[in-house]
C-alpha cells in the first residue's frame, strides 16, 4: 500500500511541476488581446506613415514661393515651405522608429 501511495505522491508532484511550467510559459507568451492591440497600433502607424510620405511628395512638387498652410485647431496658419518639409520629415522619422 505504501508503494502505491509513494507512486501517487510522485505523480502528484510531477503533475504540479508540469502545471507550474505551463503557467510560466503562458505568462511569458503574449495573449490574443495583447497581439490584437499591437496589431491595431502598428496598423495606425503604417497608415500615418503612408499619409506623411504622400504629403512629403506633394510638398516636393511645390515651387519655393508656394503658400503652405498648417491646420492648428480650427485655424489655417501660413507656414514656410522649408519648415513644413522639415516637420513632415521629422514625423516620418518618428513614425518609422515606432514601427
Amino acid at each position: 500500500m505504501s508503494s502505491s501511495s509513494t507512486a501517487l505522491r510522485e505523480l502528484q508532484r510531477d503533475l504540479e511541476s508540469k502545471a507550474n511550467d505551463l503557467s510560466k510559459l503562458q505568462k511569458g507568451r503574449p495573449n490574443q488581446a495583447h497581439i490584437a492591440k499591437n496589431h491595431q497600433v502598428r496598423k495606425k502607424y503604417t497608415i500615418q506613415l503612408g499619409e506623411n510620405e504622400l504629403v512629403l511628395k506633394e510638398l516636393n512638387l511645390l515651387n519655393e514661393d508656394a503658400n503652405v498652410y498648417k491646420l492648428i485647431g480650427p485655424v489655417l496658419v501660413k507656414q514656410d515651405l522649408a519648415e513644413a518639409n522639415a516637420n513632415v520629415r521629422k514625423r516620418i522619422e518618428y513614425i518609422s522608429a515606432e514601427l
